[in-house]
C-alpha cells in the first residue's frame, strides 16, 4: 500500500501519536490540578496552643534551658500605617495587589537558584507566605508546597487581598520571639503597630527576610548587611511610587531597642540557646522556620562544670572589681569561648553578665578588633608558605628584624606608608621574632605581615578557622597583622584550638544530637582537615609557650600547666584579649568596652582601678582560673612539638644595649628588616622592663597597642632612625 511506512520512518512516532501523547499529558497535568483545588480545602487555623518547647541540655543530659513561648498580638490592616504596609510589600512581593495568588515563574526559578547554589529561595507571594504561616506548618515537604499551592489560590478566590494582607502581617515572625507586626513593634521599638514610622516600618519589613541575622542589637556585626536590606525596602518604594526621593533621603535608620528576654532565659541560658540556634541555621542543619515550630531536645556540647567555671572566673576577676562610681566600669563587657582541640567541641561559652540584662553575645559578636592575638596567624603563614625577609632569609623565630618604633615598613626596598607604633612608643632595636612575640612588638609584625604577603596571611586566617567574611578581614591590607579584623571571640578560639592540634582544622560544634518525637535529626560530618602543616602550627605553640613563660602572658602560668598564648589590645583600648591553649583546652577571654546606652565602642582606661586594661590583665586572670578549674583532676600534659627546621633554640648571646647593630651574617644592609643571627638570645625572656604595669591613662584616649588605620602615615621621627632606614633600603652608609 502507498500509505505505508517504509525504512527509518517506521522507526519514528506518527504526528498524531506525538499529538495524542502531548494532549494526554496536558489533560492529566490539568486533571490533577482541578483535582487538588477540589481536594484541599482551606483547614483551619493553626493554634499557638499546639506550639511546642524546645528543650536544651548540657552535655551531660541536664536541662539547660527551654523555649518556645509565643508572643502574639493581633491588629487590623487599618491599624497599620499604609507606609509600613508598603514597606512590607517593598520587600517582600511588590506586586501583590495586581498578582495571582501564585507565581510559578517564580517557584520555578527560586527552584534553579536553589539546586545551582545560588541561595536558597522561597519563590512564595505573600499570599502563599500566609499560607503557610496560619494554616499549615514550617516542615519542607513536597506535600506540604502542594498544599500550600492549592490553598493559596482558592484563598485568593474566596478572601480580599486586604484580609490577606493582615492575616500576613499578624502571623508573621520577625524575631525576638515575636509573631506579628504589634509584638514586633513593642518588641523593636516599644510602641504600638499604629505609631510606627516609615523607617522604622521599613526596618520591620528587614526582618521578615532573615530576623535573628538582621536584629541589629543582637548582631551588631551585621550591620552592613542590615543597612543594605534597610536601603533595598526604601528604594523600592520609591521606585513603586509610594515615597518620594526626597522623604527618602530625608530617613534615618531607627536604630531599634536592646531586646528583654524572657525570665527563663536569663543569665547565661539565653546566650547560649542563641548561639545553639545560630549554629543550626548557619550549618543548615534545622532553618529558623522549622526551629520555631519546637518540640525539639537539643544535646549541647556545653559541660555544666565547666560553664559555671567560667562563670565564676569572669566574676571573680573582673565583675567583682567594678564599682558603680565608676563611670568607666558601666561600660565593662566580657566574652569567652573554649574547645576541645581534639574533638573541636565548644565545651563553655560566656556571652556576658545576664541575657536579659546585655542581649548582645559576647562570644559570638564580631564586631571588636582582635588586635595582637592576630600576630600568631602571621608568624604561622610565614612558617606554612616558607617565607623570607626582604633579603631572602627564611623567617623563623629566630630572625632578627627592626623593632625600632614607628619605623616606616619596607616592600621590595619600597617605603608602604605603613610605620606603627609599638606600645607605649617603645623602641626596641634589632630584635628576634619569638622576642617580638614576647613583646607584642608592632613594629616587627607590620614588616613581618608584609614579607609574607596579606593575601597569604588571609588565606592561612581562613584555614585556620576565621570565616572568610568577617567584617574587616578581606579589607584589611598592611594593618591586617595588627589584628585589624573583627572575627568573634568563638572563631579565635577556633584558630586557637588548631594550633593546638598541631594543624589539624576540624570545624566547632555546638551539638551532640538532635531529636525530635523520639526521631533523630542527622547532623553533617566535620571532617578533619589539614590547615597548616604540623611544623607551622608547632613552631607558632613554641613562641606562643615562650609569652607566657616569660612575655606579656605570664598571668596565664596560674592554670598550673604547660600553656601557650598571645595578649592583645584593640584601638584605644577598647577590647582586651588573652587567647591561649594546652595540650587539652583551647580557650579565648575577651573584655570589651562598650556603652550601655549607645551601645558605641567605649575606651577602658580605668577600668576596675586599672590605669588601662591589656590582654594580660583581667583577660590573661580568667584565662589561668577557668583552664585551672576545667581542667581540674585531669593529668598534666606537655606540649609534643616537631619545629620547623632552624626553630631550635641556640645559646644566648651577649646582651647589648637595644640600639646596638645586630651581629648578622652578610653586610649591614641584610640585617636591619630581617635576618637570622648565628647565636640569639633564647630562654625564657624578660617581661620588658619599661612597660609599667599601671600605665596612666592618657588625657585623650590613643591607640597604644594596636593601629587600626588601612595604612597608618606615621614618619620617623629621629635621625637615627632615618639612617637605620637609609641603610636598610641600600641608600646611604
Amino acid at each position: 500500500m502507498s500509505g505505508q511506512r517504509t525504512g527509518w520512518r517506521r522507526v519514528l512516532p506518527t504526528w498524531r501519536t506525538v499529538l495524542g501523547t502531548v494532549l494526554l499529558f496536558l489533560l492529566l497535568i490539568v486533571g490533577g490540578l482541578v483535582a487538588g483545588y477540589l481536594l484541599v480545602g482551606i483547614p483551619p487555623a493553626n493554634s499557638a496552643a499546639k506550639a511546642q518547647s524546645t528543650v536544651y541540655l548540657y552535655s551531660d543530659g541536664s536541662e539547660l534551658a527551654r523555649d518556645g513561648e509565643i508572643n502574639r498580638q493581633n491588629v487590623t490592616l487599618g491599624q497599620v500605617p499604609k507606609s509600613v504596609q508598603q514597606a512590607v510589600l517593598a520587600a517582600e512581593d511588590r506586586d501583590f495587589y495586581a498578582e495571582s495568588a501564585v507565581d510559578p515563574a517564580a517557584m520555578l526559578r527560586a527552584a534553579w537558584n536553589t539546586v545551582t547554589g545560588k541561595g536558597k529561595q522561597s519563590g512564595s507571594t505573600i499570599t502563599q507566605q500566609y499560607v503557610k504561616n496560619y494554616y499549615l506548618g514550617q516542615e519542607q515537604t513536597v506535600t506540604r508546597k502542594a498544599k500550600e499551592f492549592f490553598i493559596a489560590i482558592k484563598l485568593d478566590r474566596e478572601v480580599s487581598k486586604d484580609r490577606i494582607l493582615e492575616g500576613y502581617l499578624n502571623s508573621s515572625y520577625y524575631g525576638r520571639n515575636a509573631y506579628g507586626i504589634q509584638a514586633a513593634a513593642q518588641s523593636y521599638y516599644g510602641r504600638n503597630a499604629e505609631q510606627l514610622t516609615c523607617a522604622q516600618g521599613a526596618y520591620l519589613a528587614t526582618l521578615l527576610n532573615a530576623p535573628s541575622a538582621y536584629d541589629i542589637s543582637a548582631h551588631p556585626g551585621n550591620r552592613a548587611r542590615v543597612l543594605a536590606r534597610w536601603n533595598y525596602v526604601l528604594d523600592g518604594m520609591v521606585k513603586q511610587k509610594w515615597l518620594t526621593k526626597d522623604d527618602r533621603a530625608a530617613l534615618e535608620f531607627p536604630l531599634p531597642k536592646p531586646a528583654k528576654p524572657s525570665t527563663g532565659l536569663s543569665g547565661q541560658r539565653g546566650y547560649l540557646v542563641e548561639a545553639v540556634k545560630n549554629y543550626l541555621t548557619d550549618n543548615k542543619i534545622l532553618d529558623e522556620d522549622t526551629l520555631r515550630t519546637g518540640g525539639y531536645r537539643i544535646t549541647t556540647t556545653i559541660s555544666k562544670k565547666r560553664q559555671n567555671a567560667f562563670v565564676k572566673a569572669v566574676n571573680t576577676r573582673v565583675m567583682d572589681r567594678l564599682d558603680d562610681s565608676r563611670k568607666v566600669d558601666r561600660y565593662v563587657r566580657a566574652g569567652g569561648a573554649s574547645i576541645d582541640p581534639a574533638s573541636g567541641r565548644v565545651v563553655a561559652l560566656y556571652g556576658g553578665i545576664d541575657y536579659a540584662k546585655q542581649f548582645v553575645n559576647g562570644a559570638t559578636r564580631a564586631d571588636y578588633q582582635v588586635g595582637s592575638t592576630f600576630k600568631p596567624i602571621v608568624f604561622a603563614s610565614a612558617v606554612q608558605n616558607n617565607s623570607t625577609t626582604q633579603d631572602g632569609e627564611r623567617i623563623t623565630p629566630n630572625t632578627v628584624y627592626d623593632g625600632t618604633n614607628k619605623r616606616m615598613t619596607v616592600s621590595h626596598g619600597t617605603r608602604t606608608g605603613f610605620a606603627p607604633a609599638n606600645e607605649d612608643d617603645r623602641s626596641y632595636g634589632p630584635i628576634t621574632v619569638s622576642e617580638a612575640t614576647d613583646k607584642s612588638v608592632n613594629a616587627v609584625y607590620a614588616q613581618l605581615g608584609i614579607d609574607v604577603g596579606p593575601g597569604k596571611v588571609k588565606a592561612t586566617a581562613v584555614d585556620l578557622g576565621i570565616p572568610a567574611g568577617t567584617p574587616s578581614l578581606a579589607s584589611s591590607q598592611g594593618a591586617i597583622s595588627l589584628g585589624t579584623a573583627t572575627p568573634s571571640v568563638l572563631d579565635m578560639t577556633q584558630v586557637y584550638a588548631t594550633l593546638a592540634h598541631h594543624g589539624s582544622h576540624r570545624p566547632y560544634t555546638l551539638v551532640d544530637k538532635i531529636t525530635k518525637s523520639e526521631e533523630e535529626v542527622e547532623l553533617p560530618e566535620r571532617e578533619e582537615t589539614t590547615a597548616i602543616p604540623r611544623a607551622a602550627a608547632d613552631t607558632t605553640t613554641s613562641i606562643l609557650r615562650s609569652v607566657v613563660d616569660g612575655g606579656t602572658g605570664t598571668a596565664a602560668q596560674g592554670a598550673g600547666r604547660p600553656a601557650a598564648g598571645k595578649t592583645g589590645t584593640a584601638e584605644n583600648d577598647k577590647a582586651a584579649w588573652f587567647a591561649g591553649y594546652t595540650p587539652d583546652l583551647a580557650t579565648v577571654v575577651a573584655v570589651l568596652g562598650q556603652n550601655p546606652e549607645s551601645a558605641a565602642q567605649e575606651p577602658l582606661y580605668g577600668a576596675g582601678g586599672l590605669a588601662r586594661v591589656n590582654g594580660g590583665d583581667y583577660p590573661a586572670q580568667i584565662w589561668a582560673d577557668y583552664t585551672a578549674a576545667a581542667l581540674s583532676g585531669r593529668p598534666v600534659r606537655d606540649f609534643d612539638l616537631q619545629l620547623e627546621e632552624g626553630a631550635e633554640p641556640v645559646s644566648p648571646s651577649p646582651s647589648g644595649s637595644d640600639s646596638a647593630s645586630p651581629s648578622v651574617s652578610g653586610s649591614p644592609s641584610d640585617g636591619a628588616t630581617g635576618s637570622t643571627l648565628p647565636t640569639p638570645p633564647t630562654g625564657a625572656p624578660t617581661r620588658p622592663t619599661g612597660e609599667p604595669p599601671t600605665p596612666t591613662a592618657p588625657a585623650e584616649p590613643t591607640p597604644t597597642a594596636e593601629p587600626t588605620h588601612e595604612a597608618p602615615t606615621f614618619e620617623p621621627q629621629s635621625d637615627d632612625l632615618e639612617q637605620r632606614l637609609r641603610w636598610r633600603w641600600g641608600e646611604g652608609g
